[in-house]
């Protein structure tokens, strides 16, 4: 049976490129270097060393070649030398990663297949170097497995030094959340996960802004009671990959301080599509999966959310359904709160970055003012 673990905690650098220093503990690798300088082959470092530090949920059954599931999940190394390359295991669809080494990124598209090798295309001087790979397409759009990474003959690796984060936050929700179509034009397009970036999305911005180490369990086109895919919000929450019948996470790794949910716009969109009425038990499950999480998380504030595209914002029977619900929660729970996003995706049917943005500052503004923020500041 699959093991979930949550590879200690830190790092957090999101887009904005936040790299801090690093420990001083050098890591030898697992590979000799030839005697003969000329000859010296580049050394291996297995994705099982520990100089590396992984955030997010991962399967970790197979520790030489982890996979990597969700969105904004992150791996993050020290090394030194003047050569850089990734080594990915098996591929399934589209993964696409932000690769960032001292403050410069490139995106990177892991086709189909085993073995894919990624070599850093920029000049390294010979000190020590920063490395994050970030995982900006959606979990169920495609997983990887991470077998490691290759550096010079004689170079070192190392565990980045830990992030102080101020808190933890995990998001659970669809496409918005996940970034879905956030850099695409006029049209939203699913054949090219390049313009599906979860590094721009409101929730990364939003946990950036209060210095949070985070967690994005969103999968595009699900909801609470149906939706344009078969899994739905209570069959995946607390699952390592994005389906009924994945193993269970280990929840007691890693607990957020505060959980923020938003489901509801392909409850309604689906249902309005299909000429159907609203989904009945919208809010009974709504209800059953705030109380499922808040079982899990006992310690955890809730932060209910609406908004963001046209059924939070416009569809009467969505949102008559989303405040009994929270009405039904908040009455008993005094842990749990709500908010209404103003903001909301006018001129295009997924929000944009400029949608993300406004988003993420309309949400931070209003944590700023909530008590149960105190501690965290």
């Amino acid at each position: 049976m699959m093991k979930s673990t949550a590879r200690s905690i830190s790092s957090f650098t999101v887009f904005v490129l936040v790299f801090l220093g690093t420990s001083t503990t050098l890591y030898p690798s697992v590979a000799t270097a030839s005697s003969s300088p000329k000859m010296a082959l580049p050394q291996l470092i297995p994705a099982s060393s520990t100089s590396f530090r992984f955030e997010g949920r991962f399967d970790f059954s197979d520790a030489v070649n982890p996979v990597v599931v969700w969105q904004g999940s992150r791996i993050s190394w020290g090394f030194s030398g003047t050569t850089l390359t990734l080594i990915f295991g098996r591929a399934k669809e589209q993964n696409i990663f932000n690769l960032t080494v001292d403050g410069r990124s490139e995106i990177i598209s892991v086709p189909v297949g085993a073995g894919w090798r990624y070599q850093w295309p920029h000049p390294l001087e010979k000190e020590r170097h920063q490395g994050m790979l970030f995982k900006r397409s959606e979990a169920a759009a495609g997983l990887v497995g991470f077998s490691g990474v290759e550096i010079a003959a004689g170079a070192k690796t190392w565990l980045p030094a830990a992030t102080s984060y101020k808190l933890r936050m995990e998001f659970f929700g669809d496409s918005m959340m996940a970034g879905a179509c956030n850099e695409d034009g006029p049209t939203d397009q699913w054949e090219d996960r390049r313009t599906h970036n979860n590094a721009l999305s409101y929730t990364t911005l939003t946990a950036a802004a209060f210095h949070a180490d985070y967690r994005c369990l969103a999968v595009s086109g699900m909801g609470i009671a149906t939706g344009y895919v078969d899994v739905k919000a209570g069959q995946v929450w607390d699952k390592i990959y994005p389906r009924a019948d994945s193993p269970r996470a280990d929840l007691q790794a890693w607990q957020p301080d505060v959980a923020f949910v938003n489901f509801g716009e392909n409850d309604a969109s689906f249902t309005h599509n299909q000429q159907q009425p609203f989904p009945a038990g919208y809010s009974a499950g709504y209800v059953a999966l705030v109380k499922a999480i808040r079982g899990a998380y006992p310690r955890t504030h809730f932060v209910l959310l609406c908004g963001g595209m046209y059924g939070g914002a416009k569809n009467p029977e969505l949102r008559a359904a989303w405040e009994a619900a929270v009405k039904e929660l908040e009455a008993g729970d005094a842990a749990i709160s709500h908010y209404v996003f103003t903001h909301w995706s006018v001129n295009t049917p997924h929000p944009r970055v400029s949608d993300h943005r406004a988003m993420a500052e309309e949400l931070t503004n209003w944590l700023k003012r909530q008590p149960f923020m105190t501690s965290f500041r």
